[in-house]
């Protein structure tokens, strides 16, 4: 278990500048219209119609932008410098015999512009002056002491409008009176700008909490010591909280509440500082004997009419024309040679498929058919593949298995579904056994139909279900799915890919004339253990970043484990103020891994792993610690992960999240192998960057969910499955993958 940072980290707290209380609010939207006029009584309506009024005067009268009159709706503005009314409220004129609340309105805003001054004096003496009262504002409050003059939201610049290298003013400014527009210190905002500070407490782009789970060198890095029996285990969690000898358990570290209470204190770690390290084994069948270590290697092979296409080869001297079928069958030939020779109690078995699925027999086993509406019963399949009899070894059946591949004959349909039950089916009475199927078209039988689909090329949601439900039960069976095509043609592998995904197989694309080397590169890569399940536990306080987890615990399913297996989590804080609070208050917390098992033997393990990491929000002190090969990998696996479910949009952002904190780690390290790294990772993961070139449909119409190509969904299905070997590789360009390696797909 590695981490790719030596502390868990805790975001800095950025404390957002509070809004003065004189600001009006945010959404505040100031009205385009003047309000409607007050309502007349109708009293003072009818006494004004009743009582004579002399003749108006034909005078023009400039109305104030708002009524001279109080009423509820009226405003009033102060008598200051700059006061002038709109050339919109001049030509208006009263009506006879209207009451005061009958005159014409046309209130606007008043403008300010300087050197400009409009008082009762400038109009002129007028019919309206005797009865109006002085047009003038009602003085303002007393300024509290605790108030400063000019409040911290507001930026004063100099009244100079030249440059200074000083922030004061001028001597000829220096003698006017201080007003917000001519201050003789410069004051800044602090919403004016980003929040800048020291590197340590400024938070990171991205998530640095990130576990690496070496799979590989948990299960066979197995000493002989381990505990008998089953752990206690916390009956809300499942936390191992001592051996299996301790029955009486109080409380559990991590369900406690991280809640402040003086009454009860919190739990101690189960790892102290000076220990911060614990790993058991427990051995969880001891009544089981170990058996002998048995594999069966089953090819499910296409023999459609398809297989018929020739494509030409150069051979010695002369160009050769062969089949797709013959390249298959000089294939199997040679694995099953090079398997007699190197391991010859190795069991093989034979099943091909057209339109009718054949389970090929060996010596005294004839062999079996299956057509019609039997290829539409999945059950019936599933019977027929766990009641064949298996193979005896290579060294027994190697002739009669020869020849049997020798006999083939291309023709009929594509039951790639049907063929796919009973294959895994088969090798389920073997854990650890492993199914190849090699095809060079869409399975078109009703039973998986890959061939069916609608305007946006996606297929029925039938047979999307049938793989899942077949890749969960392969894996459940302890059997490893790899999937072959043939360069050149469409598989809809982002469909059939999944048994592969389920399963820790391959997806492989290869040329007709190298499919021996696809064939040995999946055949050497053996299966260290099956029914794998992976959990970890948080405190309370914290939870897992994903999709799949909520709160504190996560279960990743992992099936068969194979050469270089490595997982890759990531956790963080729940977005709380009081979580980072107590995180930090405590110095160091506790997470706890358990890996459950089941060995090629066939007995059933669990290793629990107790560490003790220490918590910081000085996010230099996270950057100068970090490990970039963790995070990379992690970047690549999560983005991936969404990609092969087709959230095209939610893996760039993850990708793009994730490279900005890569980022700043070679920024802040400043090293020239650094920015490499960050380089060749960058051309690594280009698939993510520019992942609608591998889509299917419309390429134009960036849609969040669209059907991978072949080619993109055998290279992202390898993403998703990669390590740290298979992306160093791919960083160099190695096309072709070390067999051991395990990279969840290649191109051959």
């Amino acid at each position: 278990m590695e981490f790719a940072c030596k502390y868990v980290y805790v975001p800095p707290l950025i404390e957002k500048p509070k809004r003065s209380a004189l600001l009006p609010p945010v959404k505040k939207v100031r009205p385009r219209t003047p309000p409607p006029p007050p309502p007349v009584p109708l009293r003072d309506f009818c006494s004004s119609l009743s009582a004579p009024s002399p003749s108006p005067s034909p005078k023009t009268l400039q109305v104030g932008p708002f009524q001279d009159w109080p009423h509820p709706h009226a405003r009033s503005a102060p008598s200051s410098p700059g006061l002038k009314r709109t050339p919109a409220m001049s030509g208006h004129r009263l009506s006879p015999g209207a009451g005061r609340g009958q005159e014409e309105q046309d209130e606007h805003y008043c403008t300010i512009l300087p050197g400009h001054c409009e008082t009762s004096a400038a109009r002129g003496p007028g019919p309206d002056d005797c009865r109006s009262p002085p047009f003038s504002a009602p003085p303002l409050p007393p300024r509290p002491a605790f108030l400063s003059k000019y409040p911290e939201y507001t930026m004063v610049f100099p009244s100079d409008p030249s440059p200074s290298p000083s922030p004061t003013l001028s001597s000829a400014s220096a003698s006017a009176p201080l007003s917000p527009n001519s201050e003789r210190t410069l004051k800044t905002s602090p919403c004016s700008s980003p929040p800048s500070g020291p590197a340590e407490k400024q938070p990171l782009q991205g998530n640095p909490n990130v576990i690496l789970i070496d799979l590989d060198k948990i299960v066979t890095d197995s000493s002989d010591r381990y505990v008998v029996g089953e752990p206690t285990a916390c009956d809300t969690c499942g936390s191992v909280l001592d051996t299996c000898y301790d029955n009486v358990v109080g409380s559990c570290y991590f369900c406690q509440s991280w809640e402040p209470s003086p009454a009860e204190p919190p739990l101690p770690q189960p790892c102290s500082p000076f220990a911060p390290y614990e790993d058991t084994l427990f051995l969880l069948t001891p009544d089981l004997q170990a058996e002998a270590l048995d594999t069966l290697i089953v090819f499910c092979v296409d023999v459609s009419g398809s297989m018929s296409i020739t494509s030409r080869v150069q051979e010695t001297d002369r160009p050769v024309y062969k089949t797709r079928l013959e390249f298959v069958q000089e294939a199997v030939l040679q694995c099953v040679q090079s398997l007699s020779r190197t391991e010859p109690n190795t069991r093989v078995a034979l099943v091909t498929f057209n339109n009718e699925v054949t389970l090929h027999g060996h010596g005294k086993m004839t062999s079996w058919r299956i057509c019609g509406e039997e290829l539409k019963d999945s059950e019936f399949l599933k019977n027929a593949g766990l009641t064949f009899l298996l193979p005896p070894p290579l060294s027994e059946t190697k002739d009669s298995l020869q020849e049997e591949i020798c006999r083939l004959e291309e023709g009929g349909a594509t039951a790639l579904g049907p063929a796919a039950v009973v294959a895994i089916a088969m090798a389920s009475q073997l854990p650890g056994s492993k199914v190849l199927i090699c095809t060079d078209g869409k399975a078109n039988t009703e039973l998986g139909d890959l061939e069916v689909e609608d305007k946006d090329s996606c297929i029925s949601v039938s047979s999307t279900i049938f793989y899942n439900d077949l890749g969960e039960y392969a894996a459940n069976r302890g059997v490893t799915v790899s999937v072959m095509s043939l360069e050149g043609t469409d598989c809809r592998l982002d469909e059939l890919g999944r048994l592969a995904d389920f399963t820790g197989g391959e997806v492989v694309i290869a040329s007709p004339d190298k499919l021996y080397d696809a064939f040995q590169g999946v055949i050497e890569s053996r299966t260290k253990a099956t029914h794998c399940t992976v959990t970890l536990l948080l405190p309370t306080p914290m939870c897992m970043k994903g999709e799949r987890e909520l709160g504190s615990r996560a279960v990743r399913v992992v099936g068969n484990v194979m050469p270089h297996t490595e997982l890759t989590l990531q956790y963080g804080v729940k977005d709380q103020r009081e979580s980072s609070q107590v995180l930090l208050s405590s110095g160091s917390i506790s997470l706890q891994l358990q890996v459950r098992y089941r060995t090629r033997d066939g007995l059933s393990m669990l290793r629990v792993i107790t560490t003790n990491r220490e918590v910081t929000s000085n996010s230099a002190l996270v950057l100068s610690s970090l490990c970039l090969s963790v995070l990379q990998l992690n970047s690549i696996q999560s983005s991936a992960a969404l990609a092969v479910r087709g959230r095209l949009r939610d893996a760039q952002k993850e990708k793009e999240t994730q490279a900005q904190l890569i980022q700043q780690v070679a920024d802040y390290q400043q090293t020239s192998a650094y920015e490499l790294i960050c380089t060749e990772w960058t051309k690594a993961s280009d698939p993510l960057f520019n992942i609608y070139k591998y889509t299917r449909g419309n390429p134009v119409l960036s849609l969040n969910s669209k059907p991978l190509t072949d080619k993109g969904a055998a290279l992202l299905f390898g993403l998703k499955h990669g390590n740290r070997l298979s992306i160093s590789q791919s960083q160099r360009g190695v096309a072709k993958q070390s067999p051991a390696s395990n990279t969840g797909s290649k191109t051959v």
